[in-house]
């Protein structure tokens, strides 16, 4: 995994990006890309703004500086579900699926039609993604242990066909073969072309998927 860089050729770049809530500034002028087909980790401890980070690019909470730039489109002041129509899916940390819904019904709420320049993922694409998910596609979310809703989550964005995700904390509280699984869902999107930003507190699981990473600390990127 080696220290970040810029490219002409970055799916998202983000440039002097400052954002918060209410009078309290958590990011302060930071600068990241990633490339095309690129899983780029954005590392750092609890509290260090990475959950701000990925919800200020999706347009969750508003940026008060900078310019966040998504395959050649302007993301600023759009809406979140007008940057997931431009291609960019969304993770959460907590996950947020419908538990009231089974598998192939949240599924269903995420499809979006297929885009030029993204895969596309049917279901028994993503049931091959994740192979656990395949028995259970007339299970309630509510009956689903916390790592299969997990990678329900992830094949939930990914039934949209973005052409990059955001992927906020995805091996936080999982047992360690979940964390191998959603482990090599990641590489095998890369694999498929995706471009990945993941959180992520873990170095070693960083480590274990990202072509780059950055350190965020206080609001500021560090050297990786």
């Amino acid at each position: 995994m080696r220290a970040c860089g810029k490219s002409i050729l970055a799916m998202l770049e983000v440039q002097r990006l400052s954002a918060g809530y209410g009078r309290a500034r958590v990011l302060f002028d930071i600068d990241l890309t990633v490339e095309r087909g690129e899983i780029v980790a954005l590392l750092g401890r609890n509290g260090a703004g990475k959950s701000t980070t990925l919800k200020a690019i999706m347009g969750l909470i508003p940026a008060s500086s900078g310019e966040i730039i998504f395959d050649h489109h302007s993301l600023k002041n759009r809406q979140p579900h007008e940057v997931a129509r431009l291609g960019l899916g969304y993770v959460p940390e907590d996950r947020r699926i419908f538990t009231d819904l089974t598998v192939a019904e949240n599924l269903e709420v995420g499809r979006r039609p297929a885009r030029g320049g993204a895969p596309a993922w049917t279901d028994e694409r993503l049931f091959t993604l994740f192979p656990a998910l395949a028995p259970l596609r007339t299970r309630r979310g509510a009956r689903m242990s916390g790592g299969e809703q997990q990678m329900l989550c992830i094949a939930r964005t990914l039934a949209g066909n973005p052409t990059a995700i955001l992927l906020d904390e995805p091996s936080e509280g999982l047992a360690p073969v979940v964390v191998e699984q959603v482990a090599k869902a990641i590489l095998e999107l890369k694999g498929a072309g995706v471009s990945v930003l993941l959180a992520e507190q873990s170095q070693h699981f960083a480590q274990r998927v990202a072509d780059r990473a950055y350190l965020l600390e206080k609001g500021i990127i560090r050297k990786a």
